[in-house]
Order: structure tokens, then C-alpha cells, then sequence
């Protein structure tokens, strides 16, 4: 089947991130974490076949979705990355770790399992949907995947998610058991378990605890099946810790600017400018471009407009490289800098577009 479909966000220099869905949503189940695990990662979201923007595929093992995830990582020319799951993409993330060690820097298994109960309520399932689609499952899900508020947008995701692909879904989950093969798991995996999560409860997670070599449990309150909807703020904060990933204004400065400009700033540093370079790295790139509340595109944006108000050509040559990194195209540059003729004057745009064209030239782009 064709490549399933995804996103991506974060800078095009982040540090590669594939996040797993959930049986039955989208990777919308993951917008709660985007903004701050874009801050420092390329974050690879994707749907299960027949889920969200995925065509239809009966995939019925774990292991034929993680081929799936494999070919996705190959298509941005990963050789490794980090991965995190829920539920069914937590035990995606598991299969790739033992099967393919070398491409998974790290885990993390959100209210997931080293075995999902029997098989046969899966088989039942799975023929129930078969026969009468997914809209049997909505109440059910309600109660299950949230404590607190339910999200209408992830039930919508269940409830237009095509039945065969689902029930395949269901089929693999009744295969899966790696309970004989969790010491054989090396990376560094995270476990989450939601204390209120009726269909992986924290004996899944002290399970998965217990057998990994190298496992970090954490257990949410008033978190049910979706833990990270539930209790974003704090799943967030385990997952960032877990990814070994703080993010600096040293960090952030080379993701968007890259290695090779900021190394040259360094080397360029005189006695009479440390305290200027300092303050930059620590107040622009520490204080500003690492708070959440907006992406590394919309912050691209916003500094290429102020850039070519101001007439800082040589800082907006710099910044359109930073764009490209943070994943506009060219197009998308095109798009702000035509914004800029209208608010900022005709002669500044001009300026710009000057700029920029060489830079993309400059390039390759």
C-alpha cells in the first residue's frame, strides 16, 4: 500500500521524532504536545491505514505497521529516531525497537502494552465492526479514552474510520504478545499509565516496567486511555524529560540557523562582543524562539515581516535560510515577503525579494 498519510513539524535541522496513534483516532491525538516537542524535533506525525488521511489497507499484524512506519522514516532519509506511542502505536514503537534496534534511538509506550488482554474480544470486535461499522464503539470510547472531558474530534476520528481497516487493526492487537521479549528491548523507554485507563490499567504499565532493562515508569492521575489528552501538561513534561532533549538558546539558535553560521559567529567573537553574542543566544533564541505558544514557521514569518520593515537585508538573508529550515517554501516566503509590499512599502518588499531569490539560488531551492 502507498506510504500512510503524515505531517510533519518542527525545524527541518530537528532532531528526528516519529509519534504512534491510537487505535481508532488520528494524529491529531497528538496536537497537545506539538508545540513544545516541535521546539527541538522534526516530529513525524502519521495515521493507521484507513484512519484520519490514510487509505484503506487491512494491515492485520504489528509488525506489517512498522513496516509502514520504516518506510516513512526511510522516505525523510532517517536512519534513526526516536519514537513515541499510544496504545497500538506504543506497540508499533515496541516491534521497531526489538526488530530494528538500530533506528530507534529511544521509546516511549503511552498507556500501551506488552500484550492488549485475549485475543478473542479483539476477533469479536473486529467482526462487529465488519458487520455494523464503528459506530457500536463511540459510547464505549467515550468512557474509555478520556477522565475528563471528551474530545468530539477524536470521536469524529473513530467514528469515520474505514471498518475493514479498523477491524485488521483489531486483528494485530490479537496477535501481539511481547511479553517473552521485553529484555531483549535496550533503548531507553519511557512508560506511561493513566491510573483511571480501563483497557491498558497501570498493572500493563508496571508490566512493561518491570520487564524493559531500561524503563522509566510515570503514572497519571485522572488520566484514562488517552493519558496525553487528559493530562497533556504533565505527559508533555515526561516526554521531554525522557528525550533527553532541554532545550537551549544555543540548541535553538543552531536549529534554525545551522551549525556551520552559528559556528562562524563563534569563531568571530572578540572580547569586545561576548556579552552582545551571550545575551542573543540566552534572550532572543533562549527566551523567545523556545516559548510554545507559537511554531518555528509562524516565528519565521513574524521576523522575516519586521526584517524587511526595518531594512536588515543582511539579517533577512540569514533568516530566509532559517525559514527554509524551520520548513516554509519558497513559495511560502514568497507569500510574506508579497504581505511586506502591502504593510512595509513597495521599495522594502523589492529589497527583499532580491534577497531572497538569491539566497534560495544560493540554496539550490
Amino acid at each position: 500500500m502507498s506510504l500512510p498519510h503524515h505531517r510533519l513539524d518542527g525545524g527541518e535541522g530537528g532532531v528526528p521524532l516519529i509519534l504512534g496513534p491510537s487505535l481508532g483516532t488520528s494524529l491529531r491525538v497528538w496536537e497537545p504536545q506539538m508545540g513544545a516537542l516541535a521546539l527541538r524535533h522534526r516530529v513525524l506525525r502519521f495515521d493507521l491505514p484507513g484512519h484520519g488521511g490514510s487509505e484503506p489497507g487491512e494491515v492485520a499484524t504489528v509488525g506489517g505497521l512498522a513496516e509502514l512506519v520504516l518506510r516513512l522514516a526511510d522516505a525523510q532519509g532517517w536512519d534513526d529516531f526516536h519514537y513515541a506511542g499510544i496504545s497500538l502505536g506504543g506497540a508499533i514503537g515496541a516491534h521497531l525497537a526489538l526488530h530494528h534496534p538500530s533506528r530507534v534511538r529511544s521509546l516511549a509506550m503511552v498507556c500501551s502494552s506488552a500484550r492488549f488482554g485475549e485475543g478473542q474480544p479483539w476477533l469479536e470486535r473486529a467482526a462487529l465492526v465488519r458487520d455494523k461499522g464503528t459506530a457500536p464503539l463511540l459510547e464505549g470510547a467515550r468512557s474509555r479514552w478520556f477522565a475528563g472531558e471528551p474530545s468530539p474530534a477524536l470521536l469524529d476520528d473513530l467514528a469515520t474510520t474505514d471498518p475493514l481497516s479498523y477491524a485488521a487493526c483489531c486483528e494485530a492487537l490479537a496477535r501481539y504478545d511481547l511479553r517473552a521479549d521485553l529484555g531483549e528491548i535496550l533503548q531507553p523507554v519511557l512508560v506511561v499509565a493513566g491510573r483511571d485507563d480501563p483497557a491498558t490499567p497501570p498493572s500493563h504499565g508496571r508490566e512493561l516496567a518491570d520487564g524493559l532493562p531500561d524503563a522509566t515508569l510515570m503514572e497519571i492521575p485522572s488520566a484514562a486511555h488517552l493519558a496525553n489528552v487528559d493530562r497533556p501538561a504533565a505527559v508533555t513534561a515526561a516526554l521531554e524529560a525522557h528525550l533527553r532533549a532541554p532545550v537551549t538558546g544555543m540548541s535553538v539558535r543552531r536549529d534554525v540557523l545551522g551549525d556551520a553560521h552559528v559556528d562562524r559567529a563563534i569563531a568571530a567573537t572578540t572580547p569586545f562582543t561576548r556579552d552582545f553574542q551571550d545575551l542573543i543566544t540566552r534572550y532572543a533564541w533562549g527566551e523567545i524562539w523556545t516559548r510554545p505558544g507559537l511554531d518555528r514557521r509562524t516565528r519565521s514569518c513574524i521576523t522575516l515581516t519586521a526584517l524587511v520593515a526595518h531594512g536588515h537585508l543582511d539579517e533577512l538573508a540569514m533568516h530566509v535560510r532559517g525559514a527554509l529550515r524551520n520548513g516554509l517554501t519558497p513559495d511560502e516566503i514568497g507569500e510574506v515577503l508579497l504581505q511586506t509590499a502591502v504593510y512595509c512599502g513597495v521599495p522594502a518588499a523589492n529589497s527583499a525579494f532580491a534577497v531572497a531569490q538569491r539566497v534560495l539560488r544560493e540554496e539550490g531551492r
